[in-house]
């Protein structure tokens, strides 16, 4: 039977090749200029012409291999493979210089170098009653922060992104619901606060490496993000200007910890220790960048999140909708 897709035999071929048992690796640059290699066929059979599987002949043999038996029995890490019946399997990619990449919660091409030239001392100053109320509610926050943490900026970094990541993933699923209700663009900016939450997130990840959490530091994790959720989440439903507004005025508070955290580190009061190497490699770091590298490009990620948010919360103090003005997508 032939069949054609886009004028030509590509998936005659690849059906003819899945009714052999055969399979292949493919390798390619993709457009950033690394290497991805994936396999282009597995599985011995067809289910329902579209969707591959694995024989029950074939799906024996893998579960009685030894080394699917070793993986079973919690052998080495790198021996350890999952087995699916649809034969999903994670591709290869390695760098520009031919090293493999080695981590899975990001790809190469989501890194990026941060823009340290943006000015750090903007202000919003607040005017009307929601921005002054949201002024003193970060300002409320503070107290008790400083309170619990003191000076031991590494931990309070931190169990702060625990909750700065918070905001972006809130504000992105509501508008994405709103935008199914209503059948129509969101301007991109479901995209852009949803990579604002992951950057956040990429910040705690980084600074996991450099102080560990207590029990009692991750019991209050686990109190303070239910109720910032919930709270967060009820405040963008009744007023998305005042949401984001209050999200400004929390990276200005972000900036303020991350240039004490600095001048810790200049003091030597703070060991200026080797930078993670997850940071190294998200933010395109040179290999031997330190702590102080690694805040600097923070601090420059927090100020940007600053940018964004007063600026959705002026297109809708002007009675527009995020929709009506273009999302600042990869803006860091």
């Amino acid at each position: 039977m032939m069949m054609r897709y886009g004028g030509t035999t590509r998936v005659t071929n690849t059906a003819m090749l899945v009714a052999k048992g055969l399979g292949a690796e493919v390798g390619a640059p993709n457009k950033w200029g690394f290497l991805v290699r994936g396999p282009a066929v597995y599985g011995g059979g067809v289910r329902n012409g579209s969707t591959l599987a694995v024989p029950e002949e074939e799906e024996k043999r893998v579960d009685s291999s030894p080394s699917h038996n070793a993986a079973s029995a919690g052998g080495n890490k790198e021996e350890k493979g999952i087995v699916s019946y649809w034969g999903i399997h994670p591709s290869k990619i390695t760098k520009q210089d031919g090293t493999e990449w080695k981590w899975n919660c990001f790809r190469p091409w989501e890194t990026y170098k941060a823009d340290l030239s943006i000015d750090l001392n903007k202000h919003h100053a607040p005017v009307t009653f929601l921005d002054k109320m949201a002024y003193w509610t970060v300002k409320t926050l503070r107290y008790p922060t400083d309170l619990f943490f003191q000076r031991r900026y590494g931990c309070r970094a931190m169990m702060l992104e625990t909750v700065a990541a918070v905001p972006g993933m809130v504000g992105g699923m509501l508008l994405h619901c709103k935008s199914l209700r209503r059948f129509e663009h969101s301007g991109g900016w479901i995209k852009t606060l949803l990579e604002e939450a992951e950057n956040e997130r990429m910040h705690l990840m980084t600074f996991m490496e450099v102080a560990k959490p207590k029990w009692y530091e991750r019991a209050l994790v686990i109190a303070v993000q239910g109720v910032f959720f919930n709270a967060y989440f009820l405040g963008y439903m009744l007023s998305p200007k005042f949401a984001h507004r209050m999200v400004g005025y929390l990276e200005e508070e972000a900036i303020h910890s991350y240039t004490e955290f600095l001048k810790e580190l200049d003091k030597g009061k703070i060991e200026n220790v080797p930078a993670p190497a997850i940071a190294i490699d998200y933010w395109q770091l040179p290999p031997d960048s330190t702590l102080r590298d690694v805040v600097m490009v923070v601090r420059a990620d927090e100020a940007h999140h600053r940018d964004v948010n007063h600026f959705a919360s002026d297109i809708h103090y002007q009675g527009r909708e995020l929709r009506e003005a273009a999302a600042p997508i990869g803006y860091h």
